[in-house]
């Protein structure tokens, strides 16, 4: 009696995994033994980069939103303070686009920044 190799199963498991391997390189793409690696690497990636992805569209944001303040003649850490004392709760994904899109607007929530900032250090002062 020949063995069990439960073959429609593991059939199914290898192409599910040389379908994923589509478009890789070389062996990587056509050989089950190389495109199980290649696909657990690409998937370890794909979920890593999924979490970068956040602090990288962050660091755009705060790179906009500085470059925006700066040509008010402010930093953007005073900015970021004049916004938390005037009470201003916007993320930075929002400024960014407010910079970008209405640079009236913006000019406007740093005026109020900036007001927010004077009443602080004269608070501070008396």
């Amino acid at each position: 009696m020949p063995r069990a190799t439960n073959s429609p199963a593991s059939r199914k498991r290898r192409k599910r995994v040389l379908l994923r391997a589509k478009g890789f390189r070389g062996f990587r793409s056509k050989l089950f033994r190389y495109a199980k690696d290649a696909v657990r690497k690409a998937q370890t990636y794909e979920y890593r980069d999924r979490k970068r992805r956040k602090g990288q569209f962050r660091r755009l944001w705060t790179q906009r939103i500085n470059a925006a303040v700066r040509a008010e003649g402010m930093t953007y850490s005073r900015f970021i303070e004049g916004l938390k004392a005037a009470g201003i709760e916007a993320d930075r994904k929002i400024l960014s686009d407010i910079a970008i899109q209405d640079a009236a607007a913006f000019s406007a929530i740093i005026a109020q920044a900036k007001l927010a900032l004077q009443a602080k250090a004269a608070a501070s002062a008396a």
